[in-house]
């Protein structure tokens, strides 16, 4: 099967601009890539169409002027609908077509795209990334690939302009199942985040000088550093939305009971993320776990 030789001609296709899309799209943009590009809400395409994309109305019609095509979109639903839909890139694209779902999705669609893109002639890979809001504005992203190693080194060109970390993970599906592997230990650092801020405030420490220690010991992570202090702040814009992540919870407990598996730790977190999203906070970011905590404990700490 041919794939595309990538240069700065290869024509690109993006699909979903939100808070890490938008930036991502605008790193391949910058490298002199044509990109043509979708989004539901044409709103959000503005920042990359005043870089030079072109919006066009429809994921087929994505695939249709492109080579490679990205998606970066919400959920499985979606991915499903943009992929395997009747407006959908597997309608569109043409033999030879690579295209890249960074979405975090189920490995068993990963899967179930890739054999219907290879059954016409088309590669696909399920690209995933952890980073955050942060990670794709600085082109920092770990990204965790699954699909054939010839698709994959094709892309590695194009992957380089979004990260730093680029690790083929296995066949289809696995860069998936690797993605949900970061998302457990991100459950179980962010409520011990949360906690240690509940417990510092209460015990009358000062919040600052105590991060001050603890990120640079054993403690250290990129949680603490970078979300703790959008805590202490009261800053609760999304790097990442509660929606989604609670998403990304029950893929991960899904997979999990299928394969026989109990992970306690993260249910428990999801039942408080749940929490969250009951008191209005979905559409924030992931550190407003801190408000569930918060409220269990009939405290809140004050914005320094």
């Amino acid at each position: 099967m041919s794939l595309p030789t990538v240069s700065t001609s290869t024509r690109i296709g993006w699909i979903g601009l939100g808070v890490m899309g938008a930036p991502m799209c605008g790193h391949l943009l910058r490298q002199g890539h044509p990109v043509t590009v979708f989004t539901r809400t044409p709103s959000k395409a503005a920042s990359v169409l005043a870089k030079g994309a072109k919006w066009v109305e429809s994921p087929l019609a994505v695939a249709e002027a492109s080579e490679v095509v990205f998606t970066m979109v919400s959920s499985p639903l979606d991915v499903r609908q943009v992929y395997l839909g009747e407006a959908g890139l597997l309608k569109g694209a043409r033999s030879g077509s690579l295209l890249v779902d960074m979405t975090t999705s189920a490995p068993s669609l990963a899967r179930e795209i890739f054999k219907a893109a290879r059954s016409r002639g088309m590669q696909s890979i399920d690209a995933p990334v952890s980073g955050g809001d942060v990670g794709a504005r600085e082109a920092t992203l770990s990204i965790m690939i699954g699909g054939e190693e010839e698709a994959v080194d094709a892309i590695v060109p194009l992957l380089g302009a979004l990260g730093r970390s680029i690790v083929r993970q296995g066949g289809p599906g696995m860069g998936q199942q690797a993605k949900l592997c970061n998302q457990i230990v991100i459950a179980g650092t962010m409520v011990g985040v949360c906690e240690s801020l509940v417990y510092g405030y209460k015990a009358g420490l000062n919040l600052e000088t105590m991060l001050a220690s603890i990120t640079t010991g054993a403690a250290a992570c990129w949680t603490l550093t970078n979300l703790a202090p959008r805590i202490l702040r009261r800053n609760f814009n999304p790097g990442f939305l509660v929606d989604h992540f609670l998403k990304d919870m029950g893929i991960a407990l899904d997979e999990a009971a299928q394969m026989g598996l109990v992970l306690p730790g993260l249910a428990l977190v999801q039942q408080l993320y749940f929490a969250v999203q009951s008191q209005g906070h979905g559409k924030s970011g992931t550190h407003a776990l801190i408000l569930a905590l918060e409220r269990l404990s009939n405290t809140e700490i004050e914005p320094r």
